[in-house]
């Protein structure tokens, strides 16, 4: 594809196990702190695995303009995530939306036009609130104790408040950060598993591009720390079992001993805006984005590729877009969910398109400090990236030290270490199967 217009990376906004905001989350990196504990926000006792990565507390209200406080009632935590994130990332990015200049964080006028301004935002399959859910399902029952539809719709439902349904559809993540920060331009959701943030970021790249809008707010948002996150990737056998008495050494990325992987949470949004728009506005820009590729698997949802042919492709796809090759790269971003099969998966498919060259690249592995955080990891992984670039540091990849002997990449398991980079390939992929996304960004040049 041949961009009309160059889009840039001004703003990043993280919400995730190692702190809300990038600053906090780059300090806790390359200080090598990790992010995972046991679960505290439901019994995870019965569980075989009784870690996750949980966001540090916060309240809602300071995410929001005063006027929709009320509104923070209806968000589940996915949603909340959402918020935050793309909160951290307009503030990040010296945007004056609507919710800055209500909140009196900016002065106005704002200096996006609302009616350019898009969104692209992935999600997950949210967790309905249990709690919630539960009350209602115990006033379905017939006079034998047995669940019954007809009790359901005359008792049960309305047991539930009127705008339940709304907490829990997909594109709710997108619809409150839209009204939040007044984006009038496209707005889509994107629900592909964990590779949804790198195919929203994608798309938010090619809608400025194409110059459909000026600025677009991009990326995901998920919590797996509730019952139904965790219960599922066990009944799949993919969760790690062997450390909850050791949860900083759960999660080990491509590790000769990894046993699978750990469920957290997190949301990550980054600001994409048009070349000419930052430059028009003074705005400090972290990087620019010049490639993505996506894919769709064809082997069985359960099990990925063994060759990894669907990520191999993502990753030319967008090597094509940027206009480099494998040999252009200085920096890799794995994705690295944990398991046997996937993290094997990714590696063939890493040793496809790098060869040779592959033990040469330094790469990061970000899971080990905060876990798999289902359609809000890609995005985190690309904000620890675009950091990376813009302090030629490659910070440590926790619980990498011994990996697979079939494991070339190259980690920094140990301190910060510096490193030329001008250009990052980011991949993300789906472990359902079916999607597989690649990014490319490299240093700003004038």
């Amino acid at each position: 594809m041949t961009n009309e217009r160059r889009v840039v990376i001004t703003g990043l906004g993280l919400a995730t196990p190692l702190g809300i905001g990038i600053e906090s989350v780059w300090d806790a990196l390359i200080n090598k702190r990790c992010g995972l504990k046991r679960i505290e926000s439901f019994d995870a006792s019965g569980l075989i695995c009784a870690v996750g990565g949980e966001v540090p507390a916060f309240k809602m209200t300071n995410y929001v303009p005063k006027s929709y406080r009320k509104s923070t009632k209806v968000m589940a935590r996915d949603i909340e995530l959402a918020v935050v994130a793309a909160y951290e990332a307009a503030k990040d990015a010296g945007l004056r939306t609507k919710c800055l200049i209500d909140r009196g964080e900016a002065d106005p006028p704002a200096n996006v036009d609302s009616t350019r301004f898009g969104a692209n935002i992935g999600a997950g399959l949210i967790c309905a609130d249990l709690h919630e859910l539960a009350g209602a399902l115990a006033t379905s029952v017939d006079g034998d104790g047995n669940f019954s539809l007809a009790a359901w719709g005359s008792e049960g439902m309305t047991n539930l408040t009127p705008l339940w349904l709304l907490k829990f559809l997909p594109n709710m993540l997108a619809c409150h950060v839209t009204i939040v920060h007044d984006a009038q331009a496209p707005s889509n959701t994107i629900t592909c598993g964990e590779a949804s943030s790198h195919l929203a970021i994608g798309e938010g790249y090619r809608t400025v591009a194409r110059g459909d809008a000026d600025v677009c707010i991009c990326g995901g948002a998920e919590s797996k720390t509730n019952p139904m996150g965790v219960a599922r990737p066990q009944l799949l056998g993919r969760l790690a079992t062997d450390a909850n008495d050791n949860p900083s050494r759960a999660s080990r990325p491509f590790a000769a001993d990894r046993r699978g992987l750990v469920p957290s949470e997190g949301g990550g949004l980054i600001i994409l805006e048009s070349l000419e728009h930052a430059t028009g506005r003074g705005a400090r820009i972290y990087a620019e984005m010049v490639g993505f590729g996506a894919s769709a698997n064809t082997t069985d949802w359960r099990t990925p590729d063994p060759a990894g042919t669907g990520i191999s492709l993502a990753m030319r796809k967008a090597l094509k877009d940027a206009g480099t090759t494998p040999e252009g790269i200085d920096l890799i971003g794995t994705f690295g969910c944990g398991t046997l099969q996937h993290d094997a998966s990714e590696l063939a498919a890493m040793e496809e398109v790098f060869g040779d060259r592959l033990p040469e690249v330094p790469a990061i592995a970000t899971k080990g400090s905060m876990g798999l955080n289902g359609a809000g990891s890609g995005a985190i992984d690309l904000a620890v990236a675009v950091k990376a670039l813009q302090h030629n540091t490659v910070p440590p990849s926790l619980n990498t030290e011994d990996p697979d002997p079939a494991c070339r990449l190259h980690f920094n398991s140990q301190d910060l270490c510096d490193a030329p980079i001008r250009r990052v390939l980011s991949v993300a992929y789906a472990l359902g199967g079916g999607q597989n996304a690649a990014l490319v960004i490299e240093r700003y040049k004038e």
